[in-house]
């Protein structure tokens, strides 16, 4: 039995892009949480120990090379900065953060180049702006979203990645130039709507559906190549008081993302993430 759950898990892990999400869209709850996966390896090592099952401990080494192989890279200690890296700090700020001034201080206490936030309400929106304002000189917000920067910011616009399925005002996308030291680069910065779990499954269509428009506009970038994401890092990030689920990210196109890591703590129920992008 040890031995059949050792290749069902390997199995997931390896496979999980073809596990179906016609049934409560199990695919997407999967690859949410894959990497706590993992944690059926040691429960089966001791089943295994207390059984004296040689062919289980052979078994379970599926299930260690599967996981190694897909999340093993993370755990290797970061690189040392290069001269053409950009530190970036992308934030959901929580729309009912209580201290929008101290998580503006303590993400511009990370000496990032370039800072995008989401979930910017008013009146925390004019905060965030005048709290930023004397390190990140440069900035647009389009919607709910901006981006602050230290390098000169042009052609900031709203990108539309809303779903079909909501109605209303809805404005989570921003797309700008900023003009580095190294050269021009697009930056993105988007919000994409949040997960459910329900009694029917879980829920992630129009998180689905708006990544997908996304990705459209990122592929059809003329100052970007693919999409590349953390080399090293977890940097899982919600919630901030149990991370579980590696929701924030920062991905590159033309670039690699060399690192990913989380920061402390802030009002929101999410954990500040940071990363350092090689040009």
């Amino acid at each position: 039995m040890q031995a059949a759950f050792a290749v069902l898990t390997a199995g997931l892990l390896l496979f999980h892009r073809a596990v179906p999400d016609s049934v409560g869209r199990l695919g997407s709850l999967l690859e949410a949480f894959l990497p706590w996966l993992g944690l059926v390896i040691p429960v089966l090592l001791v089943l295994a120990l207390v059984r004296r099952s040689a062919t289980a401990l052979v078994a379970l080494l599926l299930p260690v090379a599967a996981w190694t192989h897909l999340f093993g890279g993370l755990l290797l200690p970061a690189g040392r900065p290069g001269p053409h890296d950009l530190l970036v700090v992308q934030h959901n700020v929580g729309d009912t953060n209580t201290d929008p001034a101290g998580t503006a201080r303590a993400l511009a206490g990370a000496g990032a180049d370039l800072v995008a936030l989401e979930e910017l309400v008013p009146p925390a929106r004019s905060v965030y702006e005048r709290t930023l304002a004397p390190d990140y000189p440069y900035h647009a917000v389009r919607g709910t979203v901006g981006l602050w920067s230290r390098h000169p910011i042009g052609d900031a616009r709203a990108l539309d990645i809303r779903p079909r399925g909501i109605a209303g005002p809805w404005s989570r996308g921003l797309r700008a130039v900023v003009r580095t030291p190294h050269g021009e680069i697009a930056a993105y910065v988007a919000h994409l709507p949040s997960v459910r779990m329900r009694a029917s499954g879980f829920a992630s269509s129009l998180r689905d559906e708006s990544a997908g428009l996304l990705g459209e506009a990122v592929a059809a970038e003329e100052l970007t190549s693919r999409m590349n994401v953390a080399e090293r890092g977890f940097a899982l990030s919600f919630p901030a008081a149990f991370p579980m689920a590696r929701i924030d990210q920062v991905m590159a196109r033309s670039a690699t993302v060399a690192d990913l890591r989380t920061l402390p703590e802030t009002g929101s129920d999410h954990l500040p993430v940071a990363a350092r992008i090689t040009l």
